[in-house]
């Protein structure tokens, strides 16, 4: 049984372990240190006072996923793009489980104030997180070339963006 779930506490060692993965073993994120169960618990505490969702994906009464939105950059004439992040557990992937995520989230930052949603999303080869947000309405807007540099190797980010006032 998968159900999608708003974060709490209990999950914030598994989201970091879910993240600390990525970090440590692929170009999907180009932090190159794992971040803390206490800064995992100000990052949720920042997303949730900002009015806006952090979810988990459970299977089987484990977290396998978690996806959550924040404030696209930080400055004021931001305030209404949202930038999406998405992580599942490794041995969780091609499950559909991104999908369920990317769905909830989507809905429930229709609900905000809200103008656009931004996937930035490290080109791997693997094109499946940009095939995921492609049907979620997500229209490719662009491509920074060799924007990050990780694992000894030069990485572009692809960029999409989903209007939300107009799905």
């Amino acid at each position: 049984m998968t159900e999608v779930r708003a974060l709490t506490d209990a999950d914030l060692p598994t989201v970091r372990d879910i993240y600390a993965h990525y970090v440590t073993e692929t170009v999907a994120t180009f932090d190159e240190t794992p971040l803390t169960r206490e800064d995992w618990r100000v990052k949720a505490g920042a997303v949730t006072a900002a009015g806006l969702p952090f979810l988990v994906a459970e299977a089987d009464g484990q977290v396998a996923g978690y996806a959550y939105v924040a404030q696209y950059r930080p400055k004021p004439a931001y305030r209404h793009t949202l930038e999406d992040s998405i992580y599942l557990a490794p041995g969780h992937t091609g499950r559909g489980l991104g999908r369920l995520l990317l769905g909830a989230l989507v809905s429930e930052v229709s609900r905000t104030p809200a103008r656009q949603v931004v996937a930035v999303i490290a080109d791997s080869g693997d094109p499946a997180s940009a095939r995921l947000h492609e049907r979620f309405g997500f229209a490719p807007v662009g491509r920074l070339t060799a924007v990050g540099f990780k694992h000894g190797r030069w990485i572009d980010t692809l960029l999409l963006q989903l209007d939300l006032k107009t799905t």
